[in-house]
């Protein structure tokens, strides 16, 4: 695992296409920011093991719809929330 130290408002690239930005530290708590193509499904931890979990049960697991949010995977729009 690479491991990298940023600030506020300091970014990581992936791939020429997608941003990982420090939008806010508070605490213990990091508030980060996902620009990415809207063909990139982008989901925390928790909704990506629930959509596994509902796909291997059955379910479809193409939406990328997040489960705990209903935010349909707009990095940017995502950010803000």
């Amino acid at each position: 695992m690479l491991v990298l130290s940023r600030k506020k408002n300091e970014s990581i690239v992936i791939n020429d296409d997608i941003t990982i930005v420090v939008v806010e530290i508070r605490g213990d708590k990091v508030r980060l920011g996902v620009e990415a193509p809207k063909e990139v499904p982008v989901h925390r931890r928790e909704v990506f093991d629930a959509l596994r979990r509902n796909e291997a049960a059955g379910g479809t697991g193409t939406g990328s719809t997040d489960a705990a949010t209903g935010s349909t995977g707009d990095a940017a729009q995502n950010a803000a929330s």
